[in-house]
């Protein structure tokens, strides 16, 4: 290996390690966020009996490995059948090492999809685009077939096709609209506002809640419970936020609604994930960390 050859494969080790590290750091940042409404966090489980939060942080970790595998995978490359099939098989491992550490709970699935197409396409463009060319790139990976994957049955995939949304798939082929016309904008104006971080990240989940077609809302409470998220979402935001002594008071109404229907927004919930990841690489960019992506 010539000198040129190692420096660039250091290079590619530091900054698959880096997009790792935040794409797991996005993981606990949403699952430690409290209060979010029939999720769990730093409160109690939610609308959920099978998880809690030791188990999520413990499932995000679980994830580094193979995060840094599909940064690596995607290093410098384009978006092609190869590294489709590629990255899907370092997400099944994922999965099943998911699985293996919650002892069989789903717990990051969606957030395995959603944040693995992301760092891979963090690391085609060596970790230093911005945040249109990664969802860009994101959005053609998504697209490509993965013909190695097998045909086996989800819940997710069920609803998606039972109410004709879109789902995890068609939100990241359409380039992940509900992270970049929704959360990141509510995130920096709740910023902009003097709101806390805290507040500003809920707000940023709220926003997603006021029009994605959650699958995990449908799966457990039908078109009935997605509208009525929907609504409370933007009852919520309307009033000025969590942030606000309207907004907490909106936030309420809408959390006591969506626990008494028993459901829970897991697909916002990886999509807040999402924009924190995306959020964290915007963050370092405009602060030239130069010892992150110059590696």
């Amino acid at each position: 290996m010539n000198t040129l050859t190692e420096w660039n494969h250091i290079r590619a080790e530091t900054v698959a390690q880096k997009l790792a590290g935040r794409a797991v750091q996005a993981l606990l940042d949403e699952a430690r966020l409290s209060p979010k409404p029939g999720l769990v966090d730093a409160r109690g489980s939610g609308a959920h009996d099978d998880m809690d939060l030791p188990m999520l942080e413990a499932s995000a970790e679980s994830l580094r490995p193979f995060f840094a595998a599909m940064a690596l995978a995607g290093w410098a490359r384009t978006p092609d059948t190869a590294l489709r099939r590629q990255i899907g098989a370092i997400g099944r491992e994922g999965e099943k090492t998911m699985l293996e550490t919650t002892g069989g709970v789903n717990t990051h699935r969606g957030a395995i999809w959603a944040l693995g197409l992301l760092v891979t396409a963090s690391a085609m463009h060596e970790g230093s685009a911005e945040i249109p060319a990664i969802t860009g790139a994101a959005s053609r990976l998504a697209r490509l077939e993965d013909t190695a994957c097998p045909a086996v049955f989800s819940k997710g995939r069920y609803v998606t096709h039972r109410y004709r949304v879109p789902g995890a798939r068609g939100e990241a082929q359409r380039g992940f609209p509900h992270v970049t016309r929704l959360a990141l904008p509510q995130l920096a104006k709740s910023r902009e506002q003097g709101m806390s971080e805290e507040a500003a990240r809920v707000d940023a989940l709220l926003a997603i809640m006021t029009s994605l077609a959650d699958t995990c809302v449908l799966a457990r409470g039908g078109l009935t419970a997605l509208d009525a998220m929907h609504a409370g979402a933007r009852s919520v935001l309307e009033c000025g936020g969590i942030g606000s002594a309207a907004g907490k008071k909106a936030f309420g109404l809408l959390e006591n609604a969506m626990l008494s229907a028993g459901v829970s927004p897991g697909g916002a919930a990886d999509l807040l994930a999402a924009a924190l990841f995306l959020d964290s690489i915007a963050t370092g960019l405009s602060h030239k960390e130069e010892s992150i992506w110059n590696a």
